[in-house]
């Protein structure tokens, strides 16, 4: 790898800030004084110790929305907490066992070519096998699309979200003079991306294997999409490939995950402008809020033809239809694959905004109610969405129609600890309101969504640090939202004592409509993250040897209401900081306990979680072991032992005694 690579190739492109909007930000919202605390059983939340606010403590347990099954009584974590490490290995409690599974590379369909160890499988290859950097997933059983049981026997859908190209070819990738040279190198990177669909069955001794068939499948960058929603067919979704502006090529940097009540899976584009170049020197609204730069991540658009000069947005012509100025327009979007039709082409879903989404979580469900749902924008300064269906769901009749017409809010955190959430609607009045006061104006619901962010600016909505994953409570329906980190915030008080937020923490809110579907809410602070000296637990007290953390991640909550924290540490934080390897933990909502069940290798980390419906298999996804290696120096060996080249794994985590993980 040249020096001229290593100015295309910086590591996982993470955006770089682009709200500039004079909207307050969450932590100036909890400066503003003494406010109430949503509070759930024992556990307090975090804000009851900024400040010495009251907690609720008396308040009424609310009401069951999910499965109306109360939460199993319990006192303890029934395990002994992993310690801090930086071994290059999985490390889970004594009593558990971890298996590598589907490795970067593992051959799924088509001619189910064999992963070369010195990386010399060809573009070709790649395509038939499982991508790079796995992230969110989730266990479909095969015996019913609805509510299946069935644990033995599943799909297990996952997705990738960014390449390492120095690990991904033999020598790293071919630059000269800047410009990438190798087509079949850059096909190979494109074909990484996406998402991979793997038959699975365990087998009586409990181990599990990848079946060949016809499901299997693999989603890429370059897979032919659909879009649906308001912006189908809009002009800024015109382009050379598809002048019609209802279809575009491929999904990328998909990152975290979601899954429909009526059994498919979705994908989320996140940090998708980083693919892109323009050189113009003044940017249209829907490119320079989303921070287009001069060149693209891997330097996609230098290569010759149209498969990859459609990375370069630079305006050519007159008609937008004759260059590529809005493919990215195309990008940023959830995308819909129905994992059990190996044919059906994927759809991307308009109505519910176009930005850096983490994942997209379900509100609880039922007949007859709309449905709700969750999403975050992860960059620095953004914000947290909502969308609400126009119709209502209806079992064995529903599919992705409901999350073509809707309506996409947008929240706002109110210093009291109530919130609201901010119609993004052309048709809402308070809309048309802020617009007018702003001096902004949209031709179309179409156009707003394409704009979300900018949209969201006007309306006033609260910056976050970095919203990531969601999940939501299966009983009390409580939404929690991880909010990584955030080094660009300056100013700190004693209410809020770190400026900047290098650890960040955990989001919590109660909504206050019925179904979920009114615009009010209460919020709290449920973990505040950090070296044992500046960090609070659930129940308001420092985090301890057991539970320590920092830029808590991916979230996800088991079908007895614990809920599980993984971590996405890098930098100086990963390499010397008092917290080992990234990790994963389990923090009871009910009693506020908190445990680290794992830790990961070095340089990973720990993403992705989905169980089997007995609970007797847990699945997680292990992402770039080694960031930051080179084809002549490894900074981890995981999972294949030394010597070997550093791969993105899921591991199968189960019970030593083949019984329920907890």
């Amino acid at each position: 790898m040249t020096d001229d690579s290593q100015n295309i190739l910086f590591g996982n492109g993470d955006e770089l800030p682009s709200n500039h909007s004079a909207n307050p930000h969450i932590q100036d919202v909890i400066n503003q004084g003494r406010r109430k605390v949503v509070a759930s059983g024992a556990a307090f939340g975090a804000l009851a110790f900024l400040g010495g606010l009251p907690s609720i403590a008396g308040a009424a347990e609310p009401a069951k929305i999910g499965s109306g099954q109360p939460f199993q009584l319990r006192n303890r974590l029934p395990f002994g907490a992993v310690p801090v490490t930086r071994a290059d290995t999985i490390t889970v409690p004594a009593g558990f066992s971890a298996k590598t599974f589907i490795p970067w590379g593992t051959p799924i369909c088509g001619s189910y070519p064999a992963f070369l160890e010195d990386a010399s499988n060809s573009a070709e290859d790649q395509a038939q096998q499982t991508g790079m950097h796995h992230d969110g997933m989730h266990f479909f059983p095969m015996d019913a699309r609805f509510k299946g049981r069935k644990s033995d026997h599943g799909l297990l859908v996952l997705n990738h979200e960014y390449i390492d190209a120095p690990l991904l070819h033999p020598n790293g990738p071919t630059v000269v003079n800047g410009k990438r040279v190798d087509a079949d190198e850059v096909r190979k990177e494109i074909n990484a991306h996406g998402v991979s669909v793997v038959e699975v069955r365990r087998g009586p001794q409990g181990d599990w294997s990848v079946l060949p068939s016809a499901r299997n499948r693999r989603i890429t960058g370059a897979t032919p999409m659909h879009i649906e929603g308001p912006a189908r067919g809009h002009e800024l979704m015109q382009t050379r490939y598809s002048p019609s502006g209802t279809s575009t090529r491929g999904t990328l940097n998909n990152c975290a995950n979601g899954y429909t009540p009526w059994g498919t899976y979705l994908t989320c584009e996140e940090n998708w402008a980083g693919y892109f170049a323009t050189r113009d020197a003044e940017l249209p609204r829907h490119l320079e809020r989303y921070g287009l730069r001069s060149s693209g991540r891997y330097g996609w658009e230098t290569v010759r033809g149209d498969e990859f000069e459609r990375f370069d947005a630079t305006t050519t012509a007159a008609d937008p239809r004759a260059d590529y100025r809005n493919e990215p327009n195309t990008f940023g979007w959830i995308v819909e694959i129905d994992p059990f039709d190996p044919d059906s082409t994927p759809i991307k879903h308009t109505a519910l905004g176009r930005f850096g989404h983490e994942g997209l979580v379900f509100a609880p469900t039922k007949p007859g109610w709309p449905l709700v749902c969750y999403s975050g924008d992860d960059s620095q300064n953004e914000y947290i969405y909502k969308y609400i269906s126009r119709d209502k769901y209806r079992p064995q009749r529903s599919d992705g129609r409901l999350l073509d017409d809707g309506t996409l809010y947008v929240a706002r955190f109110n210093p009291d600890g109530s919130g609201d959430w901010l119609a993004l609607d052309i048709e809402d009045a308070a809309f048309q309101q802020a617009c007018a006061a702003a001096n902004v104006s949209f031709a179309d619901q179409g156009e707003v969504l394409i704009n979300t962010r900018l949209a969201a600016d006007i309306v006033g909505a609260t910056k976050m640090d970095r919203p990531e994953w969601g999940a939501v409570h299966p009983d009390t329906g409580e939404v929690y939202f991880t909010l990584t980190n955030n080094s660009s915030r300056e100013e700190a008080d004693a209410a809020n004592p770190r400026a900047p937020n290098p650890t960040g923490h955990i989001i919590r809110w109660r909504e206050l409509g019925k179904n979920q579907i009114g615009t009010q809410f209460q919020w709290d602070l449920y973990l505040l993250a950090g070296p044992q000296s500046d960090s609070r637990d659930p129940r308001g007290r420092p985090l301890t040897d057991e539970n320590i953390m920092a830029s808590p991640d991916g979230l996800w909550f088991d079908e007895e209401g614990r809920l599980w924290i993984q971590t996405d540490m890098s930098g100086s934080q990963l390499r010397s900081g008092p917290f080992g390897n990234n990790q994963m933990l389990i923090s009871d909502p009910k009693s506020g306990e908190t445990k680290r069940f794992l830790v990961g290798p070095k340089g990973a980390e720990v993403t992705g979680i989905t169980a089997t419906p007995d609970f007797r298999t847990l699945f997680v996804n292990i992402q770039h072991p080694g960031e930051g290696s080179t084809p002549t120096e490894y900074t981890s060996t995981w999972p294949d032992g030394p010597g070997r080249r550093p791969r993105s794994a899921t591991v199968i985590i189960t019970r030593d005694d083949g019984g329920r993980i907890l």
